[in-house]
């Protein structure tokens, strides 16, 4: 199984669905399953988070309403965001201390702070590891949760009957600041299928169990891991 897939997509496969969202895989075959969403703001308006494009994927999207916004989380998510967004006519959000992704997406740049426009949700950002700067947005109206980078689902994420993992070089030092107090229903992923049924135990197991399982997560995923973090410099 290759680590990426970076020819044009020809198809996406639905992993997420719920009442105001859907969430997809433009590459099912990769080792990363870089997923992405879409989701309906508080505003009515979709909002579209690390996308990835392929055939299909506007007529899935147009579902949920018009799209108001892309956004990119993580500063080794541009993806396509930049095709996504000059399609739609709207720019692509950063927060304001995202880095890498403006030089990559050749559209308007809309910086913001706090909470991404009237999607109603609100970001923390952090630099996880050295040149690695992550946004983690939360809903509180409805308990959505999106982790781009630091949870994931992906095989190469997790170990034994872990539901979801946390990123295999943040395991000694798991980032339990940034889900501090959040009363979760769903947690979505940048790597692999979100977590929908019984989400506040998978990320207190997550984030409890990460760093006893850290050794086995460095056998089993290290590899994987890095050949990941890899490809991902030359995105």
């Amino acid at each position: 199984m290759p680590t990426y897939v970076r020819d044009d997509a020809t198809d996406f496969r639905v992993i997420d669905r719920w009442d105001d969202g859907v969430g997809w895989l433009a590459a099912p075959d990769e080792e990363v399953r870089r997923a992405s969403h879409a989701v309906r703001g508080d505003d009515g308006g979709v909002w579209l988070f690390d996308p990835l494009d392929a055939p299909g994927v506007d007529d899935l999207v147009a579902e949920l309403g018009e799209v108001a916004g892309v956004a990119v989380l993580s500063n080794y998510h541009a993806r396509d965001a930049g095709a996504i967004a000059r399609r739609h006519d709207v720019p692509v959000s950063l927060p304001a201390s995202m880095t890498r992704v403006e030089e990559r997406v050749d559209v308007p740049i809309e910086r913001f702070s706090g909470t991404l426009g009237e999607s109603g949700f609100r970001v923390r950002t952090r630099t996880p590891l050295p040149g690695w700067r992550e946004a983690v947005a939360y809903r509180p109206s409805d308990g959505t949760l999106y982790a781009p980078d630091v949870l994931g689902t992906a095989p190469l994420y997790r170990v034994g009957d872990e539901r979801l993992g946390v990123y295999l070089f943040r395991r000694p030092a798991p980032p339990r600041e940034l889900f501090d107090g959040l009363d979760v229903a769903r947690i979505l992923v940048g790597h692999g299928a979100g977590v929908f049924e019984r989400p506040d135990e998978a990320l207190e197991d997550a984030l409890a169990g990460a760093r006893e399982r850290f050794p086995r997560a460095l056998v089993e995923n290290g590899a994987s891991q890095i050949r990941a973090l890899a490809g991902a410099m030359w995105e």
